[in-house]
């Protein structure tokens, strides 16, 4: 009887190794994300909702995401994907909010698209301008359902928890971070404009200096030619003028 247990233990420790080898092999598992994961506080950015197909026999054929309400958003803005149809939806605000001198009673608390195909392997990407993201907190959760055309759902919803291992489901969530300093709430790099104008009209000036001094240059230059000429004629008149005078 003992003999045939020590028979049977190299065969279950290599069925043991053969499992552990392709746990180790089997690919990441891919979930929607949000690309650039990180964004400055109180400005406008465009970020994209990153869909991986992760079923060998479906396609993802809806997205939905659903905005933080506790942080609303008062500017969201898609930009067209082909062959998908979006529909903004908006909530009215349980707390009227501020943005440029204006209040703001309703926003954008969900994103849908529909109508198109994400094929087994490949990945879609769909973009949202969003704006003005708040001051007061340091990420946005943002929580989305991927449907299959087999009917199944995939609810990307579970927010993780700094110093948790991340969980089975995890929804897409963007960094946010202090701005760097000197730059504008819009992003728009406007103050950087304003610097390379001036630079530009200094580059001009100093083009046009330079271009008053080369044309001085030349005409110092041309005066002083019709200079040596005169000169060079006159001494050649004087040359044959006194050779005439020692012939006679």
């Amino acid at each position: 009887m003992n003999a045939m247990r020590l028979r049977r233990l190299p065969v279950v420790g290599g069925i043991a190794a053969s499992a552990l080898v392709l746990l180790a092999a089997s690919p990441a598992f891919a979930h929607v994300s949000v690309q650039p994961g990180q964004a400055e506080q109180g400005t406008y950015s465009t970020i994209a909702f990153k869909v991986p197909n992760e079923k060998d026999d479906a396609s993802t054929v809806k997205l939905e995401v659903t905005l933080p309400a506790d942080h609303p958003l008062t500017s969201v803005m898609a930009q067209p994907v082909p062959g998908w149809d979006v529909k903004l939806t908006k909530t009215k605000l349980a707390k009227p909010v501020e943005s440029h001198g204006e209040k703001i009673t309703e926003a954008v608390t969900k994103v849908t698209w529909s109508g198109g195909k994400i094929e087994p392997g490949t990945f879609q990407q769909f973009p949202l301008s969003v704006g003005e993201l708040p001051h007061d907190t340091d990420q946005l959760v943002f929580k989305a359902l991927q449907t299959y055309d087999d009917k199944e759902v995939v609810r990307w919803i579970e927010a993780p928890q700094e110093g948790q291992p991340e969980p089975e489901n995890p929804a897409p969530v963007l960094k946010l971070v202090k701005p760097a300093e000197g730059s504008d709430s819009h992003g728009s790099g406007a103050s950087g404009d304003t610097d390379s104008d001036s630079a530009r009209n200094a580059e001009a000036e100093k083009a046009a200096a330079a271009s008053d001094d080369g044309d001085s240059s030349d005409t110092t230059a041309r005066v002083l030619g019709i200079v040596g000429i005169v000169v060079g004629a006159a001494g050649i008149a004087f040359g044959l003028l006194a050779g005439r005078r020692r012939n006679a």
